[in-house]
């Protein structure tokens, strides 16, 4: 969803959706950062409710780490917009369709709904672990971005997601590898999962405007060492790899699945209710 044009930046004050000048370039950067900001918020639903207590301080500490990095990103895409945006009003502003993440990192994580992931320990780190591993692929590349900004922000992200992608990885080895109970979990949260990482690699227009500038990889790029990194671990799980779906998740486009609105909801009632409200 491209605009050509756009009203001027919201002060701070109001309530009202703000609309972007959402070009090629400010979609890839909110990609990226609303993939960090959401996978975020559904990561800290674990806070107090770890299953133990180091797990629940590792747990809200990498959901900070990835809120860190949507902050940088959003403050970034801001200044690309053209109209000064915070990152405070690209976050508690946008609509529903003006927000790009991934699929995966919206679907419930501690509520159980049938088919999808949620409700388990399992489902939490096999998610931690698929998007750590495809973010660390992704900021390797950006780190050599001709935005000189974006690279600076993956120089200090990767570090992150190389110890997210270990924590998580370690968690996916031991329950996959454990008693019976915990391996048919971890199956069942690999299966429920798996569909909605093909959105991670599907490339599209903004993609191409990206590569073609150098201002980051296209999302193919990244299928190869991230299909490496996992089939390791998922092997030292003893868990079967499973094969690609036709489905395709359309988050990156702006169209969600039924949770996202949700979400936003949650993480925007302050704002929309006492606008500029300060702390």
């Amino acid at each position: 969803m491209t605009a050509t044009s756009a009203a001027p930046a919201a002060p701070a004050t109001t309530s009202e959706s703000i609309r972007l000048n959402a070009t090629p370039r400010v979609q890839y950067v909110l990609r990226i950062a609303d993939t960090c900001l959401i996978h975020a918020q559904r990561l800290a639903e674990w806070c107090g409710h770890g299953p133990v207590l180091e797990e629940d301080i590792a747990l809200t500490n990498m959901a900070l780490d990835l809120l860190g990095q949507a902050r940088a990103l959003l403050t970034h895409a801001g200044q690309l917009d053209g109209h000064g945006f915070s990152e405070d009003q690209l976050a508690f502003l946008r609509d529903e369709g003006e927000f790009y993440n991934l699929t995966l990192v919206e679907l419930p994580l501690r509520k159980p709904s049938g088919h999808l992931p949620g409700g388990d320990f399992a489902d939490t780190v096999l998610r931690n672990f698929l998007l750590a591993s495809w973010l660390k692929g992704l900021w390797t590349q950006l780190v050599s971005s001709t935005d000189a900004e974006l690279a600076a922000i993956a120089g200090q992200a990767l570090k992150e997601s190389r110890y997210h992608q270990q924590h998580n990885g370690d968690w996916v080895v031991r329950l996959g590898d454990g008693s019976a109970e915990s391996a048919a979990r971890m199956r069942a949260a690999l299966e429920r999962a798996w569909p909605y990482t093909k959105e991670m690699f599907t490339s599209d227009a903004v993609d191409d405007v990206a590569a073609a500038g150098g201002l980051g990889p296209a999302r193919s790029a990244l299928r190869e060492d991230w299909q490496q990194d996992v089939a390791e671990v998922l092997l030292y799980a003893e868990l079967p790899p499973l094969a690609d779906t036709p489905f395709v998740s359309t988050g990156t486009l702006g169209r969600h699945s039924e949770h996202m609105g949700f979400i936003l909801a949650e993480m925007q009632v302050l704002q929309r209710t006492h606008p500029g409200g300060r702390w």
